[in-house]
């Protein structure tokens, strides 16, 4: 078929002003969010709750560990799932395989115990490897003879990722701590089920994107990179001493991810002890600095600058999210057992109403283009349609019936995992409008964006840090005011608005055609590092405010993003001069 023509099928069926299609993708991902954030904002909270409310009261370093493993595996599978559509399977069969195991993994989860815990996030884990990079790739193929219209699209994909993330925290975390977890964990794998069957049924919409590959599409795919020598960009292939020390990196550091929660929780360390452990993965990176380095300078020396600018800006990207995804982890810990979240009187009128408006409002609008949807497709995927239609359906009975139960008593308590939905709710917010300032006159500079966001990162666990003066050393619960937590969500999300977007954008700048998928995964790889460092930075919680506050412990994350910023502004000269024309 040819490629205009296939493209521009897209466009007969509009909705809201874009093709039919990308709502479909809309609704998949939705569910996919609704899946991976629920059951994350449960995670934490499952392992060190005491058996007494059902939990597994791990240590809260030992629940962490695992935390933090598990979100670094799934930064890192979707190297490996992109690359098998791109040449065996196609985008659809990926996506539909990878929700199919999601759905799977939360399932396991629901039975809650260890076999099947750690079964069901080795599904999660692949499955989002299958799941995420194929989903932006078919979006990608829709809009590639349409550019001016890729920015509006991505922005509603966005709005359908957090929407996912806004009712997965809600509803999950809501049954999982009011009615037991296991109803958090099965609800996550019911929505992502029936997200796979609506995908499934009306994957048709998408014409020939995302089929799987033909041979001529390799051949296609050589010529292409080919052709992409005028980026600058000379052949450089991966050496046999490249694929070797390859190889030994990502094994120690695999070995690395698993041994560090299973050392914690059943005292077997496969490297012997932690001093082994440490200097193994030391070395690991060591090796990937010279992988990294050595085929760096086989580059003219405009590439090769460019490229050392996006390896700048990703180690700062690794510890901003080292300190953000605090948010799943000590935060949560720090909701669950220090702030005061049972409310009564006026306070608690006052959230019942706020938490009322937060969640039939968004649902409002969900349900008003879920309709604008059916009208234009109904009569060619009825039974997908159907499906997804039921689904909303489902949510909207639990929405009512967790608003009615709130009503019903003159008092609440706020669930522990309800604060990670401001996160999304921010997004939603503020987004529209640091777009629009990154498209005036005072847009600034790339590096001037990652110090602004590390300084207001920083500020948000400034807040945490302050309204943690008053707990005592040791102490293992308090009743902190939920003002400092809001305020610190705010923060942290201004500071993701200013950095998140702009170091994906930079990555698709600077690099040439042919190296984006390599730099994209080392991109990734900074991700999955920054999450497993969440995961042991947040597991020191108990022995740092034992030994000197809880206030020392949040002021050590504003200290990292601080020194940061600074740093950071003060390459900008230099990282202006290595970016070759792009600020």
């Amino acid at each position: 078929m040819n490629s205009n023509a296939s493209t521009e099928q897209f466009f007969e069926n509009k909705v809201i002003g874009h093709p039919a299609g990308l709502f479909v993708l809309f609704f998949t991902e939705m569910w996919e969010r609704f899946s991976y954030y629920g059951m994350r904002a449960i995670l934490v909270l499952f392992l060190t709750s005491s058996l007494m409310k059902g939990g597994w009261a791990w240590p809260r370093e030992s629940a962490l560990a695992l935390y933090g493993t598990y979100t670094a595996m799934v930064y890192l599978t979707p190297i490996l799932g992109g690359m098998i559509a791109d040449k065996i399977i196609g985008y659809r069969n990926a996506v539909v395989l990878g929700a199919g195991l999601m759905a799977l993994g939360h399932a396991c989860m629901a039975f809650e115990t260890p076999m099947f815990l750690y079964i069901g996030l080795s599904f999660l884990i692949f499955g989002n490897g299958f799941f995420k990079p194929n989903m932006t790739s078919i979006l990608s193929h829709m809009y590639k003879n349409h550019p001016e219209k890729k920015d509006g699209a991505y922005t509603i994909f966005y709005m359908g990722v957090n929407a996912g993330a806004f009712l997965g925290i809600m509803l999950c975390g809501y049954l999982g701590e009011k009615v037991g977890w296991s109803w958090g964990f099965g609800l996550a794998g019911i929505f992502m089920f029936l997200g796979m069957i609506q995908f499934y049924l009306a994957q048709n919409i998408f014409g020939e994107i995302g089929k799987k590959p033909q041979a001529s599409d390799s051949s296609a795919a050589n010529i292409a990179e080919s052709a992409t020598e005028e980026n600058g960009g000379k052949l450089n292939p991966f050496t046999t001493v490249d694929k070797i020390l390859i190889g030994i990196a990502g094994t120690i550091a695999l070995v690395w991810v698993i041994n560090d929660p299973m050392s914690k929780v059943y005292g077997y360390n496969i490297f012997g002890g932690e001093t082994m452990a440490g200097y193994s993965i030391l070395f690991a990176f060591f090796i990937f600095l010279v992988i990294l380095f050595t085929r760096i300078v086989r580059y003219i020396p405009k590439t090769r600058d460019r490229m050392i600018a996006v390896f700048i800006l990703a180690i700062f990207y690794m510890f901003f999210w080292a300190c953000f995804e605090q948010a799943g982890g000590s935060m949560t810990i720090f909701a669950d057992d220090y702030t005061q979240r049972a409310l009564v009187g006026n306070s608690a009128l006052m959230f019942k109403i706020s938490n009322t408006l937060l969640t039939v409002i968004p649902m409002g609008i969900l349900t008003y283009v879920l309709y604008s949807l059916f009208v234009q497709t109904f009569k060619k995927y009825g039974a997908s349609n159907l499906v997804l239609g039921s689904s909303f359906l489902i949510i909207w009975c639990i929405v009512i019936w967790m608003l009615y139960k709130e009503f019903q008593k003159p008092e609440t308590e706020i669930a522990a995992s309800w604060f990670s939905i401001l996160n999304s709710f921010f997004i939603i917010s503020f987004g529209p409008i640091f777009s629009k300032i990154w498209e005036s006159k005072y847009n600034p500079s790339g590096t001037l964006k990652y110090a602004i966001g590390l300084i207001l990162l920083g500020t948000g666990f400034l807040a945490l840090a302050y309204g943690s003066t008053g707990i005592p050393m040791g102490a293992k619960t308090a009743s902190v005011s939920i003002v400092w937590l809001i305020l610190a969500y705010l923060f942290h999300t201004l500071g993701e608005l200013c950095i998140s977007p702009v170091g994906l954008s930079y990555v698709s700048k600077l690099v040439p055609g042919r190296m984006i998928g390599i730099m994209f995964g080392i991109w990734y790889l900074a991700v999955a590092v920054g999450n497993k460092l969440a995961g042991t930075m947040g597991g020191k919680i108990d022995q740092i405010s034992n030994d000197y506050g809880l206030t020392t412990f949040f002021l050590l994350f504003t200290f990292i993003p601080f020194v940061g910023a600074v740093v950071i502004f003060l390459l900008g000269p230099l990282m202006r001069k290595l970016m070759h024309g792009y600020t």
